[in-house]
């Protein structure tokens, strides 16, 4: 029987309606390739039924129909279902197609379910029927379940059955028994690569680096061939047991053979080398890749850290965010709320503003928490002119402010001449209780400012505030952290605390120190005695003060680092405003960029200013 069908098809060639003149007697080949949609298998399913093509070959067609319906499109399972319940009595071929649809589409326990549906109907199953259920055991972790199907296969007669074999291997290696696996693997006549796979991925998902190492050796004196994901396999045990010997001949014979360009092998080796500490070959590799992904960023980002090389894990952090940027625009990815937000935050608190205000330019959509990121970052990199323009900007959008907000608001308030009224009025306004870091950001405006009334009220409310604390610390018996500034140097940090002299180069660095206070004061630099600890009489006091943690870490730092470089310090407590001013004479004199994060902010130092405008 031929008659006219019309097939919607959806194709990204084509998107018309196709005509079918014939309509075929054998419609294998419409319903398995033509069949883009679920209205163009729905159509032709109503066809065969309308034209009794569907009585005239009820299991051809029927397996055609089950096959498109569960395996090939997508989301369609419920259709599978329905076709599936209208036939009479479904045999193994079309029970294992439904089985394998639901192992396929991420519902291994629908699989499970058909299975022992199939033998309480005593339709037999077969190899294919044992090996679909075992791998819907595997993704389940029922080991139980994939013990009894193991069983089932031995009586059926399917234990020998090399792709029912490969199967529980990898079932029992999924499930935590790599040493079963291992007996069925034994226990094999003939192994395919992916056997050899199976394997190697059960003793992985177990830790059992030892015997990925050993295998493989097995693998090479037995003359078998391997693939790039055996290679993926053993070179991560390779990382993990520090085998640089058979990791290097691995990386020969990826070279020798011309596989280069694969990148999951190539992040393999990275990974691999940098485990092996050897960081810079694995960089080379890395440098070579034309086309890399961010598993290929944080293989090398892991390397950096794992190696001790902080500074340069930062600099590779810094460049996948970039990457990462990059990536989404070339993809014309949709710049969500979140996604957004995301790079805001990360560009912001790199100390690259305006990598953040050109994303939150290009987002179609934001909402308080976009505005509030980007405040923030303006506020804590120095631009508290520009935050204070943002949240008039972001009124006028009428996005409503949160408490985060209101306070990264007065951080840029605090960053602003000329605005300590008004902060101080933002902050009786506020919707939430001030806490003790408005009050100081308000306190340090106004000693700047020379705002006595204000100033007299931020620090009352900072001492009962202060009081308060320590009478809990005293009572939990916490004790005040001391003050401590960190500094990376060639892959090692560096601890500095005021007057240390635990450090190695101890000697060094004072001299350097001394060195370093001579000339900013030759530069018109006048230390600040009240800073000096309260202990310290006064003709001690400049050297106190010339000894604090911050200005030990940057001596230490122009000693040890080439003219030009830019020097990067963090400190555990607000930095001081004797260091502050040191700082930035420090910065003009020695012709250093110095990036300071302390507590509060990032300072940004560069020819005798500072990114906060001295107001922190």
């Amino acid at each position: 029987m031929s008659s006219c069908l019309c097939v919607s098809l959806t194709t990204p060639a084509l998107s018309n309606r196709t005509k079918i003149s014939e309509f075929p007697t054998n419609p294998k080949s419409l319903i398995l390739e033509k069949c883009k949609t679920i209205r163009d298998l729905n159509q032709i399913h109503a066809h065969v039924i309308k034209t009794s093509l569907l009585l005239s070959n009820p299991s051809g067609v029927a397996e055609n129909l089950l096959e498109s319906a569960a395996i090939l499109l997508p989301g369609s399972m419920d259709y599978a279902l329905a076709i599936f319940r209208d036939i009479e009595k479904p045999d193994t071929p079309l029970y294992n197609i439904l089985i394998r649809g639901f192992t396929m589409k991420k519902s291994p326990e629908q699989a499970v379910m058909w299975f022992k549906q199939m033998r309480e109907e005593s339709v037999a199953p077969d190899k294919y029927s044992l090996s679909c259920v075992l791998k819907a055991c595997s993704r389940l972790g029922a080991l139980r379940e994939g013990e009894q199907v193991h069983s089932l296969a031995v009586r059926l007669g399917f234990g020998s059955n090399g792709h029912v074999q490969n199967t529980l291997i990898h079932m029992y290696g999924n499930c935590g028994e790599a040493g079963v696996a291992r007996r069925v693997f034994d226990e094999m006549s003939e192994r395919e690569v992916r056997t050899w796979n199976s394997m190697f991925a059960g003793f992985s998902k177990n830790g059992d680096w030892g015997e990925i190492a050993k295998l493989f050796r097995e693998m090479l004196g037995a003359g078998e061939g391997f693939d790039g994901v055996t290679l993926i396999s053993v070179l991560t045990a390779c990382g993990r047991l520090r085998d640089l010997e058979l990791g290097k001949w691995i990386h020969e014979y990826v070279m020798e053979k011309g596989l280069s360009k694969n990148l999951n092998l190539i992040t393999a080796l990275i990974d691999m080398f940098a485990k092996c500490g050897e960081v810079d070959t694995a960089r080379k590799l890395f440098d070579d890749i034309l086309e890399r992904d961010v598993v290929a960023w944080s293989a090398m980002i892991s390397g950096y850290n794992q190696s001790g090389r902080c500074r340069e894990a930062l600099d590779c952090a810094f460049e996948t965010g970039k990457w990462l940027h990059s990536f989404i625009k070339r993809k014309k990815m949709k710049l969500t709320v979140t996604l957004g937000t995301a790079l805001m935050d990360f560009y912001a608190k790199c100390g690259s503003v305006e990598n953040s205000l050109k994303v939150f330019e290009k987002m179609p959509v934001k909402n308080v928490m976009s505005w509030t990121v980007l405040i923030q970052g303006l506020a804590s990199n120095g631009e508290g002119r520009k935050a204070l323009e943002l949240f008039s900007l972001m009124l006028k959008k009428k996005t409503e402010p949160n408490d985060v907000t209101f306070i990264a608001v007065l951080s840029a308030c605090s960053h602003t001449a000329g605005f300590i009224e008004e902060a101080h009025q933002f902050i009786k306004n506020m919707p939430v209780e001030p806490n003790a870091v408005i009050w100081r950001t308000l306190l340090a405006s106004c000693r700047v400012h020379k705002n006595v009334e204000i100033g007299e009220e931020s620090l009352k409310q900072l001492w009962e505030d202060a009081v308060r604390v320590r009478n809990f610390m005293k009572e939990k018996g916490i004790k005040k952290p001391p003050g401590c500034t960190l500094i990376e140097v060639d892959g090692a940090i560096h601890e500095f605390f005021a007057e240390d002299t635990a450090h190695p180069q101890s000697t060094e660095i004072y001299d350097a120190m001394e060195d370093m206070m001579k000339r900013i004061k030759s530069a018109g630099y006048v230390p600040n005695t009240a800073e000096a600890r309260l202990d310290a009489e006064e003709g001690d006091k400049e050297a106190s003060v010339s000894h604090h943690s911050e200005k030990l870490a940057i001596a230490f730092g122009l000693i040890r680092t080439s003219p030009g470089t830019t020097i990067r310090i963090s400190k555990n407590l607000r930095v001081c405003t004797d260091c502050h001013t040191a700082t930035k004479m420090i910065s003009k004199v020695f012709e250093r960029d110095i990036v300071v994060r302390d507590r509060n902010r990032f300072h940004h130092f560069k020819d005798g200013s500072c990114s906060c405008n001295d107001y922190w």
